[in-house]
Formats: C-alpha cells, structure tokens, sequence
C-alpha cells in the first residue's frame, strides 16, 4: 500500500488549497479514505473521511464548513480542498485507507501546508 501526498505549500490566511493523495497497491474503489494532519508537537488529528463510492462523507468540527473531501475512484486519488485556511490549520497532512478509523497501513510522506501572512 502506498499514498503520495501532494499539493501543499505556504498561504496566507484566508487563503485556499487543495490536496492530492494517489494511492496504489489496493483496491481504491472499494474502499473509504480518511484525511489527517499533525502539527509540530502535537498527535496526529483526523480531519475527514469518505466512504468509498464518495456518498458519504464527515468532518471534525474544526474544519467543518472549511474542508471538502472528495475522490475520483478512476485515478485512485483523494482530495481535500481546504477554504479559509487558518495559521492553526498549518500542520503535515496525510492521507489513509478506510473508512474505520481502526484500519491502518503505513503512512505516505505527507504534504506541509503552512499557514502565514
């Protein structure tokens, strides 16, 4: 299993970014995604899931409203476009499988998204 993050970079507050996960070495169609970040010094937070047909989706409250997660099954990758970002939205974000947040494999390198003016 393996995931490639990608499309992070640095923005001011207020601004917007979309990220990218492809994924390979499992079946993308049939199964959730989950979105998370950690930031310096702190755990690894969940952000979002998707279920595997992408009609349903969730959120922590944090990013509720901010985030969008979506997919395209035909190219195996998962996206979160993030809205409004804040300075406390900057962190390391990752991608993972499943819908159950039980279900772990080994992570991607993750993408850094840092907010600041």
């Amino acid at each position: 299993v393996h995931f490639v993050e990608s499309g992070g970079g640095l923005v001011q507050p207020g601004g917007s970014l979309t990220l990218s996960c492809v994924t390979s070495g499992f079946t993308f169609s049939a199964n959730g995604m989950r979105w998370y970040r950690q930031a310096p010094g702190k755990g690894r937070e969940l952000l979002a899931r998707i279920s595997s047909g992408g009609s349903l989706t969730n959120y922590v409250a944090s990013v509720r409203g901010r985030f969008t997660i979506s997919r395209e099954n035909a190219n195996n990758t998962v996206y979160l476009e993030m809205n409004d970002l804040k300075p406390e939205d900057t962190a390391v974000y990752y991608c993972m499988k499943g819908w159950s947040v039980e279900e772990f494999d080994s992570w991607g390198q993750g993408t850094q998204v840092t907010v600041s003016s």
